[in-house]
């Protein structure tokens, strides 16, 4: 099937509300928001666990597409909160590579002959920041990094996790506190 340039213009709500009686029409929305969404997955997970994590995320969209709220036009929220759930389950791999990072001083999307997506270099990650981001409880590293990577708003990170925006907030400042600590506590230690 073609997929007309109306349909790839229309926005996230429309696309999941048409997609429930033209099913392929979902594949506008992996083909918009996939990419991003691995990048981020790579960055929590490493490149082996990216394409399951996307795959799993887009897989349980679909099945829950008729309960999405069709008042909000962008699927980003709500797909990374998907996204987080599933990483969720994978924390103990979550955990493995900041360990690893923090041993070798290489993130494993940064291994010559690993296919990194564009970007990803980018990654501000050190192994101070690595200790820290391990030490977070999972809630607070799931905002912190919901905010910082993903680039989601406030209140997207509240759609995503289905948490009061306020939640967000506080759940940032300890997380951003916690990170400013460790980090200095590293500074002085060198």
């Amino acid at each position: 099937m073609t997929i007309s340039r109306e349909v790839v213009e229309t926005d996230d709500a429309t696309l999941i509300e048409r997609s429930l009686n033209e099913p392929e029409i979902f594949a506008v929305l992996f083909d918009r928001h996939a990419p991003l969404l691995h990048r981020y997955v790579i960055r929590r997970l490493g490149p082996t666990e990216a394409e399951d994590v996307v795959a799993d995320t887009f897989l349980a969209a679909f099945q829950r597409r008729g309960d999405y709220d069709r008042g909000r036009p962008d699927a980003r929220p709500w797909l990374y909160g998907i996204a987080s759930n599933v990483i969720g389950k994978r924390r103990r791999t979550e955990m493995s590579l900041y360990r690893a990072y923090i041993r070798s001083g290489v993130h494993p999307a940064e291994i010559p002959g690993t296919q990194v997506e564009d970007g990803i270099n980018t990654l501000a990650v050190n192994r101070p920041l690595a200790r820290a981001l391990l030490r977070l409880k999972r809630a607070d590293r799931d905002v912190l990094l919901l905010v910082a990577w993903a680039e989601l708003s406030y209140h997207e990170v509240a759609d995503a996790l289905a948490i009061p925006l306020g939640t967000v907030a506080s759940r940032l400042n300890r997380a951003r506190t916690q990170l400013r600590q460790a980090l200095e506590q590293g500074e002085q230690g060198e």
